[in-house]
């Protein structure tokens, strides 16, 4: 296939907006070493903004040289409704009614596990939330595990090293933890159903697998920080917020499912949104601040991350294609970390002709790498978001989370590809 001059430029762009992700912490250094000029280096150190900044450029680009009518046509050809989703999923699963619920049931589970300090409720988030996202989806178990990780663990002084170990093996929990379902995991709904992939074939091919490598990441981090972990103090309370009536939690459930079931219609997602900003607005006491400022963020990186993907296409799809079902799985895997795993699966659908080998080595693939950077899954950024105020700089290293994530990735990778 012979690239466009736009294609080429997307291309490019696309090239220098991974490399700008690698680059935030830099950013954030140069705001505090230089304070004269400390708004702009603020806004470049932001990795939310990256890619919606540089889809902005594609668009300046676009304009030059396709003119308005064409460029116009291209954006409106995007499908924006992930980042609706995600950014309504995210508020909502982040209100205290929400939160209350989830962290009563995980102290319920800790208290079965027979753990000194907070290493049973470090167990349990990481192994319950992220199963849990097969059903809640995986950008609301995103949200749910980082909120109570940041109240929990991240605020509480420990090192910078379990930081990373638990962003690493959290954004690869979550990643593979929303395959026991056809309609949680990003890159799982973008094929399952073109390809017929019910529940029952997801959880015989796909989910006792995730489970056990979810499990092993989770207890392989608990244990290599076992004794600081240990002097955690257990978690027996709230965090010292007053109790939420139950009818309020089951609006907010229900608003929560609501949301969820209808995650193809923004329609009606975004009005169910309404709605619950409206009771939200109307109960203030029993909630906290909203996290509307981290869910625009991540949805306008994540529609960035639509506007350049598209024109990326023309590389991808023939590298993709290439490839026998054996190394496509690690083909796969490697891909991911470049672009999103949903991209990658989806390119995949539009392949006639595919083996069931083949599709099931690009999905597993797709997931398996869904933790090595920030544009690898879709939820990655809303995890980032809320997370990032307790590193250095208030900035999460690019290296350092890929780092974290390759033994957890190796694991699960272990897990799909031999199981």
């Amino acid at each position: 296939m012979t690239p466009t001059t736009i294609e080429l430029i997307g291309a490019a762009l696309f090239g220098v907006a991974i490399l700008h992700t690698f680059s935030t912490k830099f950013f954030e250094h140069l705001a505090h070493t230089r304070p004269t000029h400390a708004g702009i280096w603020h806004l470049l150190g932001e990795v939310e903004v990256v890619f919606g900044f540089w889809a902005m450029v594609l668009a300046v680009a676009m304009l030059a040289i396709d003119g308005a009518s064409m460029t116009t046509h291209y954006i409106n050809s995007r499908n924006f409704t992930e980042p609706m989703f995600i950014f309504a999923i995210m508020v909502i699963a982040g209100t205290r009614p929400i939160l209350q619920t989830a962290m009563t049931g995980v102290r319920l589970i800790a208290r079965a596990v027979p753990l000194p300090g907070s290493m049973g409720f470090y167990l349990v988030v990481m192994i319950f939330v992220p199963l849990l996202g097969s059903f809640i989806t995986e950008p609301a178990a995103m949200t749910l595990a980082a909120l109570i990780l940041a109240d929990r663990f991240f605020s509480r002084g420990i090192s910078t090293r379990l930081k990373y170990a638990t962003l690493g093996v959290l954004f690869v929990n979550i990643s593979i933890g929303g395959t026991l379902t056809p309609f949680a995991a990003p890159p799982v709904l973008m094929v399952a159903g073109k390809w017929g992939w019910d529940i029952s074939f997801m959880m015989t091919a796909f989910g006792w697998k995730a489970a056990i490598a979810v499990v092993v990441n989770a207890l392989g981090a608990a244990l290599l920080f076992r004794k600081e972990l240990a002097r955690l103090p257990r978690v027996t309370s709230s965090n010292g917020a007053g109790p939420v009536p139950l009818a309020l939690v089951i609006v907010h459930l229900v608003l929560l499912a609501g949301v969820v079931m209808s995650a193809h219609h923004p329609a009606i997602f975004m009005g169910l949104f309404l709605f619950f900003l409206g009771v939200a607005s109307a109960y203030q006491r029993h909630q906290d601040r909203l996290i509307l400022r981290e869910g625009l963020l991540v949805a306008f990186f994540l529609a960035g991350l639509v506007v350049l993907g598209g024109q990326q296409q023309w590389w991808l799809q023939p590298v993709l294609m290439s490839m026998n079902s054996d190394a496509v799985f690690f083909g796969a895997v490697l891909l991911t970390a470049f672009t999103d795993n949903a991209a990658l699966t989806y390119l995949g659908s539009l392949v006639e002709g595919l083996s069931d080998s083949f599709k099931y080595a690009l999905v597993s693939g797709a997931v398996v790498g869904g933790g090595l950077t920030i544009i690898a899954n879709a939820p990655n950024p809303a995890g980032i978001s809320i997370l990032r105020r307790h590193f250095e700089d208030e900035a999460v290293s690019p290296m350092g989370l890929l780092f974290a994530a390759l033994l957890p990735t190796l694991v699960a990778a272990l897990a799909f590809k031999y199981l």
